[in-house]
């Protein structure tokens, strides 16, 4: 029984010991992916912001100027996509709304951004664009890979419509969590009026008719957890312009908006939840599973040694046989 019992045990180690590595390399890239149908929204605020009235084409300081960004996953064109591709594909159909202190619209920018599901890689196919102008991107853009590195990555600009590298600065500790900080300046560069224009009537080409030209650049930082890749805070230094041309009277430059956008508390607190989850399950695929297999595999060879080596264990000396009883005489 006990040779039998010893082999199941060693079948059992080897059997654990061979999945360790298999949910690492093997689970781990097939299960965890962005999900193809996720729907994210997200508010960022910016308090005391310097904003463009564009009926006396002045720059005012208002209390907030509000920006909503939402992230939709379109999952007919990931399926379509996934066809020819040959891999998993996510599609975000993205639009990020501003919104001053009235409510009224800013600017409004469409944007679809299609990337790999498990590495987050950009996808080139037809529909890639950013406010309708096709774009091919490079490097990541919204998340960063899963098991993030302390290097720095490149990083998609949507109003350049270019890539630069985002730097890893330095570790730390937000809301509980380890975080990576990253962070990326946009120097001062000519880009693209959106399409749709604050002021009914005017229009982008209407605008560049009068010599005027738009100007940015930014401070971009994100603390990013690194087991799943996702930004749990980010804020930027942002400032725009507008400059030259018959639009502006004569001065040679006027501030569109300028302002430090954070993000608001309650999507803060919403973030950090939704990523403390999604932290667990993938450290289970990653190292709480692989590792506590490894070690199971571990103490279940040490037993089946143990019953093995008590198997071959040498009996002790038999006992002596008993003595004939002596006869009776009288």
């Amino acid at each position: 029984m006990r040779r039998k019992a010893g082999l199941v045990l060693l079948a059992l180690a080897v059997f654990f010991a061979a999945l360790s590595p298999l949910l690492r390399w093997y689970a781990f890239p097939r299960l965890a992916k962005v999900p193809a149908n996720q729907y994210q929204d997200m508010v960022l605020e910016a308090k005391d912001a310097t904003l463009l009235d564009y009926g006396t084409m002045q720059a005012r300081t208002v209390p907030e100027v509000t920006i909503v960004q939402t992230l939709k996953g379109n999952v007919e064109e990931s399926d379509r996509i996934e066809k020819t591709a040959g891999r998993d594909v996510v599609v975000w159909d993205g639009l990020s709304y501003v919104q001053g202190p009235d409510g009224r619209m800013v600017s409004k920018v469409s944007e679809r951004y299609i990337f790999d599901a498990h590495t987050q890689e950009p996808v080139h196919a037809t529909g890639e664009a950013v406010d309708g102008d096709p774009v091919r991107r490079q490097g990541i853009e919204f998340k960063w890979p899963f098991l993030t590195e302390k290097r720095d990555y490149e990083y998609f600009d949507a109003q350049t419509r270019t890539s630069a590298p985002i730097h890893y600065r330095d570790t730390r500790t937000f809301r509980g969590l380890k975080v990576y900080y990253f962070e990326q300046t946009v120097p001062w560069t000519r880009v693209a009026f959106p399409k749709v224009m604050p002021v009914e009537g005017v229009t982008p080409e209407s605008v560049a008719g009068t010599g005027t030209t738009r100007w940015y650049t930014t401070v971009r930082r994100f603390w990013v957890e690194p087991v799943t890749g996702a930004p749990v805070y980010g804020e930027e230094i942002h400032r725009e312009e507008l400059r030259g041309g018959t639009l502006l009277g004569g001065r040679a430059k006027v501030t569109a908006f300028a302002g430090h956008v954070k993000m608001r508390e309650d999507y803060i607190e919403h973030t950090v939840a939704l990523v403390k989850s999604n932290r667990t399950l993938v450290l289970l695929l990653t190292s709480y599973l692989p590792w506590g297999f490894l070690a199971l595999a571990a103490l279940l060879l040490a037993l089946a040694l143990w019953l093995e080596a008590r198997g071959r264990r040498p009996a002790g000396p038999a006992p002596a046989p008993a003595a004939d009883p002596e006869p009776v005489t009288a």
